[in-house]
């Protein structure tokens, strides 16, 4: 069937796509949100996910995830003033603020993104920088339908400069939960690229498997399809669509080397949000036009017929040649012991 939202003005498109979903099987209405976040304003963040959260849970979304560091936001064309050996002034100042615009989890943000969740009876995955004392993480929040914080992935490998910004995630945070609507887990941006993280997601029975992301180029989509085919999963991949009025004007924020030839309707990040089935095909989007909600329907009895012909952790796996050992606990440079029984001298 098509996806045709109901009008309703001055809110975001819903992509329309023709699903042909067998009408006998289970199937789950999912929307990706491609939007922007509002830089260094995180209560209007929040204020603006309700908005669309209320937007897709109209539609009949079951399943809404939001891009990669929504909450928060992802400082796209900052350096924070660093090079090999020094700081300036101006990029500390930048990072207090960027410090200020995150969220702590567990924290007063998580549960008003739990009480939305059960507010729209929808199951939420969403991106947010995560404080913890003063590290930032890239993070993915999960929530349930009935307003239930499940828990977090935090991104494992940070890309390039984001070195500078975030902390390393470790092997306790990569979770798959087992759901009404099916087994819903995230990799985050060029983690995707990771393939024994892929391995491991797709050992956890991965079904929705949800890339938050901040790539917008074109050789992204080839990666959600290999991911899709691959894992014999769908695959769901949120960016937002920001242009440089999106973020605070300069000097105050700069978008270093490139700010000279931007104006405040340039484009910065293209969006190129997607929904892909287990056989690889394109179910919605890719969307670089703007702001939308991307939506189609899921028919979860596709995966057996995919993992028939290939699965990766099962039949076509030779566990007898290749093998894979994760370290799912957390880590920490400093642990505490506190004696439990008194050591007695003879």
């Amino acid at each position: 069937m098509a996806l045709v939202p109901p009008p309703i003005s001055d809110r975001p498109v819903f992509a329309e796509v023709d699903m042909g979903a067998d009408s006998t099987s289970s199937t789950v209405r999912a929307t990706v949100v491609q939007a922007s976040t509002v830089f260094y304003d995180t209560p209007a963040t929040l204020d603006k996910a309700e908005r669309l959260l209320a937007d897709a849970a109209a539609y009949g979304s079951q399943l809404v995830v939001f891009p990669e560091a929504f909450i928060g936001g992802y400082p796209r064309g900052s350096n924070f003033g660093v090079t090999i050996g020094d700081r300036t002034t101006k990029g500390k100042e930048d990072f207090r603020k960027y410090h200020a615009a995150a969220i702590d989890v567990p924290g007063p943000e998580v549960d008003r993104l739990a009480a939305m969740a059960g507010k729209y009876k929808v199951y939420l995955v969403m991106g947010v920088i995560e404080r913890d004392g003063y590290t930032l993480y890239c993070t993915i929040l999960f929530f349930d339908s009935q307003g239930r914080y499940l828990g977090k992935h935090r991104k494992l490998m940070p890309t390039a400069l984001e070195r500078i910004v975030w902390g390393f995630g470790d092997g306790s945070t990569i979770p798959v939960y087992e759901t009404p609507i099916g087994k819903i887990g995230a990799v985050i941006c060029w983690e995707n690229r990771m393939p024994l993280l892929r391995t491991a997601m797709y050992a956890k029975g991965i079904e929705i498997y949800c890339a938050p992301t901040a790539d917008s180029r074109d050789v992204w989509q080839a990666s959600m399809i290999h991911i899709a085919l691959e894992g014999g999963c769908f695959v769901l991949s949120a960016n937002q669509f920001c242009r440089r009025k999106d973020y605070p004007p300069p000097p105050e924020y700069v978008f270093t080397s490139t700010d000279d030839d931007l104006t405040p309707d340039s484009v910065v990040c293209a969006g190129g949000s997607v929904i892909i089935s287990p056989s690889g095909t394109v179910l919605a989007g890719p969307n670089y036009e703007g702001e939308a909600l991307i939506s189609a329907d899921l028919d979860l009895g596709e995966i057996v017929g995919a993992k028939f012909a290939f699965d990766v952790v099962g039949h076509y796996s030779r566990p007898d040649v290749l093998s894979l050992i994760v370290r799912d606990h957390p880590t920490s440079p400093v642990s505490f012991t506190s004696a439990t029984t008194k050591t007695h001298a003879s």
